[in-house]
């Protein structure tokens, strides 16, 4: 048997773990390559889906971590970290006193408790890095919107509910109260679609869970349709290396435009699952008329007749700053094999996005006798 180069050497850091971990070994514990320097790190939240992975990445580079949030959701997690638990709606003490060297915010929804937890932490950290969402952007028939696109506005920017409409500008006004609490100091990380193992939002997990399942599926329009998503671990990973390199300023956060396709992102998943899936392409005016929604009926999918300027989201900014993507087979195969170990209870409802096997069967159907 042949072995490329990488596979080489993930086998030999397998293999090295394996004898690190056997007992009375004194060898050490096989890790990433550790940062150059190591730094104090505070999460706000870091408990669900992108925070984990970060925090499993920063501590893998040697990175001294700190989680503060409510404590609600996956209590369990990295017991061995310390915790600060407060609410940073009027719960900010605890942080109070506390040194840092960076703060990552992956749960700011509201301009105000941003500000709040920004011009606390302003004297006590050295750079604020912000998760936004490329749904800041207010004009999506703009081809190839970039960090400089004007950003949406809501009507009132005291209302405090986070909706469909309201959620991008009120993280665009998010980022303005991080920017101005810590002027120069601050990441404003704009990411696209986030996928991959621990998502809760099935988002992209549907389309590998139904091809593999195998039969005739119900796929939306046109297999040369531009997609963009990025691997939660390629973000995660970029985020950490992006706190060590000092990056501040507006980056978006994607994979790059023209790089993926429906019908790719749906062939790879029947290559990895090895599945008899057949794909039958109704076009968007069917879709429309039996009332599928793009984007939750057919995830990841968004038809150019609504928002023209998908697939055409520029990434320059964070390819200069060193993103990577490792291949969508990847992404496919461990969200896959995550999926293996949800519990059972949560496997027998429906899934958050996607076709019930009930509503694509009547809408296979459908399409098949219009003769």
């Amino acid at each position: 048997m042949t072995m490329n180069r990488r596979g080489f050497l993930l086998t030999g850091a397998a293999a090295l773990a394996a004898s690190a971990l056997t007992p009375g070994s004194s060898r050490a514990a096989f890790t990433h390559h550790r940062a150059p320097q190591k730094l104090r790190i505070l999460f706000i939240g870091g408990t669900r889906f992108l925070g984990p992975h970060t925090v499993q990445y920063a501590r893998s580079r040697g990175h001294e971590i700190t989680l503060f949030n409510r404590g609600r959701s996956n209590p369990g997690l990295f017991r061995d970290i310390e915790q600060l638990r407060g609410d940073r709606d009027g719960g900010l003490d605890v942080l109070k006193g506390g040194r840092w060297d960076v703060v990552i915010d992956t749960c700011g929804y509201v301009p105000r408790l941003v500000k709040d937890s920004a011009e606390l932490l302003r004297d006590v950290v050295d750079n604020y890095v912000f998760i936004s969402t490329v749904s800041v952007y207010g004009d999506w028939d703009e081809i190839g919107l970039s960090e400089t696109s004007a950003v949406g506005t809501v009507e009132d920017p005291n209302d405090e509910n986070v909706t469909a409409e309201s959620y991008g500008p009120l993280k665009a006004l998010c980022e303005r109260a991080a920017e101005k609490a810590m002027p120069g100091r601050v990441w404003n990380v704009r990411p696209g679609l986030i996928v991959g193992p621990k998502d809760r939002s099935d988002r992209f997990t549907y389309w590998p869970v139904r091809v593999a399942r195998g039969g005739e599926v119900l796929s939306p329009h046109d297999p040369g349709e531009q997609v963009q998503l990025i691997d939660v671990r390629d973000l995660a990973e970029w985020l950490v290396h992006g706190v060590e390199q000092g990056l501040t300023g507006v980056m978006n956060a994607d994979s790059p435009p023209g790089e993926m396709t429906m019908g790719e992102l749906l062939q790879v998943s029947k290559r990895v699952t090895g599945s008899d899936a057949a794909f039958t392409w109704a076009d968007r005016d069917f879709l429309a008329e039996h009332d599928v929604a793009a984007w939750s009926d057919m995830p990841c999918w968004i038809p150019t007749t609504e928002e023209a300027s998908v697939g055409t989201l520029r990434v320059d900014r964070a390819l200069v700053a060193g993103l990577t993507f490792r291949p969508l087979s990847e992404t496919v195969r461990d969200t896959l094999a995550w999926w293996e170990h949800v519990d059972a209870e949560r496997k027998s409802k429906p899934m958050r996005s996607g076709l019930t096997a009930e509503r694509e069967a009547e809408l296979l159907a459908k399409w098949h006798a219009r003769g």
